[in-house]
């Protein structure tokens, strides 16, 4: 039985994909969970235009992805931080304080999630941390950290 993918299917297939089932997984599981539909003709068109979509919507956003890349390559984020005696922060610096600090700097909303630190930033200085905006992007994204 061949079935077009509505939904991504793990160890299956991505949506809008052609896949062929055994017609029991296919009956009983794929289809009544909205997860495919049966391989018709209709099905088949609306699979194309569907495609044509999803190629014009991934241009649109590497064309996003691109123009925040440049913005976040282009500066230096500068993040403040309380400073002891000995040029060592107090705490560390976290995802969260860069995710503000870019906002307020550059005007990106940036989820602090998406931000990956090196193991840990206690001292003053520069630092690199990457930004993972889809998953086939990963922007490195130099900070400094001031006393401040």
């Amino acid at each position: 039985m061949e079935v077009i993918l509505i939904k991504d299917v793990d160890n299956l297939g991505d949506a809008n994909e052609l896949v062929k089932v055994r017609d029991g997984y296919g009956r009983n599981y794929l289809i009544p969970r909205g997860l495919a539909v049966i391989a018709n003709e209709g099905n088949r068109k609306m699979m194309v235009e569907r495609q044509k979509g999803e190629v014009a919507r991934e241009r649109k956003l590497l064309e996003k992805i691109q123009e925040v890349t440049a913005q976040l390559q282009a500066n230096t984020i500068k993040v403040g931080a309380k400073v002891g005696a000995s040029d060592k922060i107090f705490g560390s610096i976290t995802n969260v304080q860069l995710a503000e600090a870019i906002k307020k700097q550059i005007g990106l909303v940036v989820d602090r999630k998406k931000i990956v630190l090196p193991d840990e930033v206690k001292t003053l200085g520069n630092f690199t941390a990457h930004i993972a905006l889809d998953k086939d992007h990963n922007i490195p994204v130099n900070f400094e950290v001031i006393e401040g």
